[in-house]
């Protein structure tokens, strides 16, 4: 029979797509992979609780844009597999944070073979390609941008501001390898993007739709895992810069964020408590040779 922390630590392998993931981050023996056990990107993506928080925000920043919006409306199944789309999502970040070298590289060059396919036209006509250094770039400064801010609010506020700069200039390298140019490479030039909406930013039908699908999502789950998934759905609204909350109608209260921050910050003791093999602590054992 299962323990509870065995089983709490299955549950979020099921959630990041590690049960069953084909990267196998034991190997190669002392390989340290795109950035290594040193780098700002191992801290920052190593706790689950943020990086969970931080995708959703980012997948709703990325949503905003038409252009990124058609690619997956048009080529996923991801308004009746949101959950298997998360997983594959936390499944490639995994993979380029903590997998080693070979791996990580044929996870970018799957991803770079699939947008090969992925290209169309929006409604009013305007044409679309995932390819587009343009949409890379917002795709990867969203997550950038979600991710830092979601470690900073839930796992280390004081995350020194050369460190910070680090995480941006690191992260980056993923983004280059999958055709992106123009990147920021500090923290702030980062925060700067984000201080205001976009001119190709927009809220329709669309976007409301998936809005819709994101926030009814917990109900994929039972009993109390439901009214905790509920909980963080809205913590991740509550991490967007203001304009981005109008979009989504989200007008949280003082009181409401204060009480999802000491929801959140128990439901995450308990998960890094049970977390004990995840990607980065297989990751590290690789690194020491210890797998």
């Amino acid at each position: 029979m299962l323990s509870i922390r065995q089983y709490v630590e299955n549950q979020i392998h099921i959630i990041t797509g590690l049960q069953g993931s084909p990267v196998d981050f034991t190997t190669p023996a002392g390989e340290p992979g795109l950035f290594g056990p040193q780098s700002a990107v191992w801290e920052v993506h190593a706790d689950f609780t943020s990086m969970m928080l931080g995708g959703i925000s980012a997948l709703c920043l990325q949503m905003l844009d038409p252009k990124v919006l058609a690619g997956v409306w048009d080529h996923s199944r991801f308004r009746q597999d949101m959950q298997g789309r998360l997983s594959r999502t936390a499944q490639f970040i995994s993979a380029v944070s903590y997998a080693g070298t070979e791996q990580a590289e044929r996870c970018i060059d799957q991803v770079r073979r699939v947008h090969e396919h992925v290209h169309g036209y929006l409604p009013d006509g305007t044409p679309y390609d995932a390819n587009d250094p343009e949409l890379l770039r917002w795709v990867h400064h969203t997550q950038a941008y979600c991710f830092l801010q979601s470690h900073m609010r839930w796992r280390n506020a004081r995350l020194a501001p050369e460190q910070q700069d680090r995480y941006v200039a690191q992260y980056s390298k993923v983004a280059v390898l999958l055709g992106a140019d123009g990147l920021v490479m500090d923290a702030a030039s980062l925060r700067e993007l984000f201080a205001q909406a976009g001119p190709q930013l927009r809220v329709d039908a669309r976007t409301r739709e998936v809005a819709t699908i994101l926030m009814s999502s917990h109900t994929l789950f039972k009993g109390p895992k439901a009214w905790v998934a509920r909980v963080f759905l809205l913590a991740a609204l509550d991490m967007l810069p203001e304009w981005a909350q109008r979009c989504f109608e989200h007008r949280p209260s003082a009181i409401s964020m204060w009480w999802r921050r000491k929801v959140v910050n128990s439901v995450a003791g308990v998960l890094r408590w049970a977390t004990r093999n995840g990607s980065v602590h297989r990751a590290r054992r690789r690194v020491a040779n210890l797998a």
